[in-house]
């Protein structure tokens, strides 16, 4: 099984999380942020990867560190968990509809970690988290699992509805993405040999 377990401790978070790319979608998150727990739960539950993650943060200064480190942790867990990325699909994508809201989600596992981010929110905070955080996020977690991630909200005006489509599109992109392809499952996706 492509199952992984990271372990994160500094002086500003302890973190342990782990990730199985052949899961269905079981998790049990708890970070510390409500808001936060609840988009990881949607991450875990569309992309089919179970994922465990216990974050405690300096949330007394603020959630950047939590959120960032979180991010962090569960970005090198999928890398680990890939190995040498044999068989798998290697692209994905997803339109993520959420009632208003499209968006548009778009990655390549492809070892060069690259984030565009074209989504905008109108409110400071979603219950008690930073919007401003989210795109750090998805900054982090493709810069640790080393994916080129594409996310652009289409339309919408809710922004718990643009931040839930983001997550849910890139939870339906990363499962394609990471599925083995059984036409090529001892193959490496890349004329290089190598990702």
């Amino acid at each position: 099984m492509r199952t992984a377990t990271i372990n994160r401790d500094t002086s500003e978070t302890k973190i342990a999380v782990t990730v199985n790319l052949d899961g269905t979608g079981q998790y049990d998150i708890a970070t510390g942020v409500g808001f936060f727990d609840h988009m990881l739960e949607q991450l875990s539950r569309h992309s089919l990867i179970d994922l465990h993650v216990r974050t405690q943060g300096d949330l007394h200064i603020d959630q950047h560190h939590t959120v960032e480190d979180t991010a962090l942790a569960i970005g090198a867990a999928v890398a680990q968990a890939l190995g040498d990325k044999r068989g798998i699909r290697r692209y994905g994508d997803a339109l993520s509809p959420m009632d208003e809201t499209l968006t548009r989600v778009a990655l390549d596992i492809s070892g060069r970690p690259w984030l565009v981010w074209k989504t905008e929110f109108t409110q400071k905070r979603l219950g008690e988290m930073d919007t401003e955080l989210f795109q750090h996020w998805f900054h982090s977690f493709a810069q640790a699992a080393g994916i080129t991630l594409h996310v652009e909200t289409l339309h919408g005006d809710n922004n718990h509805h643009i931040a839930e489509s983001a997550f849910k599109g890139l939870a339906r992109a990363l499962r394609q993405a990471v599925e083995i392809d059984a036409r090529k499952a001892d193959a490496i996706p890349s004329t290089k040999g190598t990702l």
